[in-house]
């Protein structure tokens, strides 16, 4: 039996152990299932132990799978650490910076800062990675955070700039200036709505306990778009109020609600909090961030 095993060998018990099974680790590792197969075969031999048991649900790792898996995931940490200490090393604000934030903000409120910070900082190039889902900064998924939360997570560093504020709006062609009167005829009118994949959003929530299946006329999968519907008369609806105020077809019908309220973060990891890039980026947009501190809490 030999034991001399490559650092290969542990990123593809890992991602077995990770995915529970053959296909998801071999697109992890971008191999074939055979090649996975094979080789998972060859390292068990190796070490003349088997590591997974093979089940109708999936793999599950043995005892020595999970020792290796745990040793290989270890590595990727350290690995991810030094890669941090190396890029807070920067001499210069220069290189890419991976920045992590929602369609909506980049749409409606990031680029044209973004474009601003590039014309003063043009040797730093940067990597927008558009999603809802808060990205691993600690694996360096993404170096800096643009994001609302209520928890934005203990191990990074970073400010909150304002509070994300929502409100009830409809189409002004519709509703005219003024709000209806009482406030309660309004769940008696069609809505949009957020639809399941975001349903943890405070304002979805507020919809789903407050308005009837029958009148939600439309359910989005994300907030882009939502604004556009309720313009079209579709039905009124809970938006952004940096979205909704711009938006001389929309008038508010509510004053902003607190319960649907977020903070607004821009968050990195300690390790790279001092890069000359990061550094630059964090206090260029967070100022600028700050002066719409209005339009984003629906007050100005």
């Amino acid at each position: 039996m030999s034991t001399n095993l490559a650092w290969d060998d542990f990123r593809l018990v890992k991602a077995i152990a990770d995915h529970h099974g053959l296909t998801g680790a071999a697109a992890a590792l971008g191999v074939n299932h055979s090649t996975v197969f094979r080789r998972l075969g060859q390292i068990e031999e190796q070490v003349g132990l088997q590591l997974f048991e093979r089940r109708k649900t999936g793999y599950v790792a043995t005892v020595a799978g999970v020792e290796m898996a745990m040793l290989a995931a270890r590595v990727e940490d350290d690995v991810a650490a030094f890669s941090r200490r190396l890029a807070g090393r920067d001499l210069a604000p220069s290189g890419e910076l991976r920045i992590t934030t929602t369609d909506t903000l980049y749409l409606n409120l990031l680029l044209p800062i973004f474009a601003a910070f590039r014309a003063i900082h043009p040797a730093i190039r940067l990597d927008i990675v558009i999603g809802n889902q808060a990205l691993n900064l600690s694996k360096r998924d993404a170096d800096i955070a643009i994001r609302a939360s209520d928890a934005p997570g203990e191990t990074l560093v970073g400010r909150r700039l304002a509070t994300l504020n929502w409100a009830i709006y409809g189409s002004a062609a519709q509703n005219g200036a003024n709000a209806p009167s009482p406030p309660a005829d309004l769940f008696e009118r069609d809505w949009v709505a957020l639809g399941d994949a975001l349903g943890y959003v405070k304002a979805a929530r507020y919809v789903r306990e407050k308005v009837a299946p029958e009148r939600i006329a439309l359910k989005s999968s994300a907030v882009l778009g939502l604004a556009e519907a309720v313009e079209q008369g579709l039905g009124i609806g809970p938006l952004p109020c940096f979205i909704a105020d711009q938006r001389p077809a929309l008038v508010r019908l509510l004053p902003p609600d607190p319960d649907f309220s977020t903070g607004l973060w821009i968050l990195t990891h300690p390790d790279i909090r001092n890069a000359p890039r990061v550094r630059a980026f964090m206090d260029y947009v967070g100022g600028e961030l700050a002066k719409k501190r209005g339009l984003i809490e629906g007050t100005g």
